[in-house]
């Protein structure tokens, strides 16, 4: 297969994709409701893989990927290490909290909106270049390509 082919031998083999489309709101809000609500949340691929191929959220509680062939790229790895580890942690802020008083209780509320507000500003620019791609012949990297 030449280089820059797009159209693999195996439609359902991802070490066909060279480059992923993602959106990096997509990334964001991925990573945000995997921290803030039940279930999973990730960028996903869906087969036929060719060359250039377009990842969108995905919200998921049983992981079905060895049903359909997806790739889910998950938002830790899209978003670059420090900034994945400087997202704001409400349960320590409330922690520290007076929690006999409902106002400073309100007060750690509205400044964990705001930091999470500023946390995704950061993340939106924080998408990395690559990722490895697990196949069955080892991994694969690919580029990431934000959209917008």
């Amino acid at each position: 297969m030449a280089e820059d082919d797009d159209s693999p031998a195996e439609p359902d083999d991802p070490s066909a994709i060279r480059s992923i489309a993602l959106s990096p709101d997509d990334a964001v809000d991925a990573f945000v409701y995997g921290r803030e609500n039940p279930g999973d949340a990730v960028l996903r691929v869906t087969p036929p893989f060719h060359g250039r191929m377009r990842a969108r959220i995905h919200v998921y509680r049983v992981d079905d990927t060895e049903l359909t062939g997806a790739v889910h790229l998950s938002p830790a790895e899209i978003i670059a290490d420090d900034v994945v580890e400087d997202y704001p942690d409400l349960e320590s802020a409330l922690a520290d909290a007076d929690a006999d008083d409902p106002d400073e209780t309100d007060r750690v509320r509205e400044r964990h909106v705001e930091a999470v507000e500023e946390w995704r500003a950061r993340a939106r620019e924080a998408i990395v270049d690559a990722v490895a791609l697990e196949t069955d012949s080892g991994p694969h990297r690919v580029e990431l390509k934000p959209l917008g």
